[in-house]
């Protein structure tokens, strides 16, 4: 690849996700701002946030944990959330002891309680141990948002709210996840009425 093809690489693909950001504004601004609102109740009732996905997903939940538990832009005391993809000891043990696809079910069991809020994070919408834990999550009686891709997979019908990017690329899914990601923090930061 020369220089040129490089630079219309890299045209192309920031056009694709801008495209795509505009998309979601129309689509999902409405589910953004009912996601906002629910993570806002739970964490003023005093409840918390369970963050959970796969990969790129992980790496987003782990992201958005610290931008509530730390700060996204205004000081502001720590909000209790927690990012359920960091703990190598219990993946590895419950991965081995009851298989991977409860790594994060037997977590929100153990986490979890009614009115807490979990987000669960999947570009297809179908990664098992997501959709477990999702299950886990309504049998504690917490509330849950699902952000996938695609045409939402499993995971859109599962949880109690879907954010769905209505894209097949991963990379362009994951974009957006992040961008809404912010967007909860900024709202909730803002003090949602």
């Amino acid at each position: 690849m020369n220089r040129e093809q490089a630079i219309q690489l890299v045209n192309s693909s920031l056009q694709e996700g801008a495209e795509l950001r505009k998309a979601v504004a129309r689509e999902c601004g409405s589910g953004i701002v009912e996601a906002a609102f629910l993570i806002s109740k739970c964490l003023h009732s005093a409840g918390k946030l369970l963050f959970f996905g796969n990969g790129g997903s992980a790496a987003d939940a782990q992201h958005l944990a610290a931008e509530f538990v730390g700060r996204f832009v205004r000081e502001r005391g720590g909000l209790a959330a927690v990012a359920l993809t960091t703990d190598s000891s219990i993946l590895t043990a419950v991965g081995n002891d009851y298989g991977f696809d409860q790594i994060f079910a037997r977590q929100i069991q153990a986490l979890a309680r009614p009115g807490d809020v979990a987000v669960a994070i999947s570009t297809s919408g179908n990664s098992p141990n997501v959709l477990e834990g999702v299950k886990a999550a309504r049998r504690a009686n917490a509330k849950t948002i699902g952000l996938s891709g695609r045409d939402g997979g499993a995971l859109a019908k599962e949880a109690d709210l879907a954010i769905t990017i209505a894209s097949s690329n991963t990379a362009r899914i994951q974009e957006c996840h992040i961008a809404i990601g912010h967007l909860l923090c900024e709202l909730t930061d803002e003090g949602l009425e």
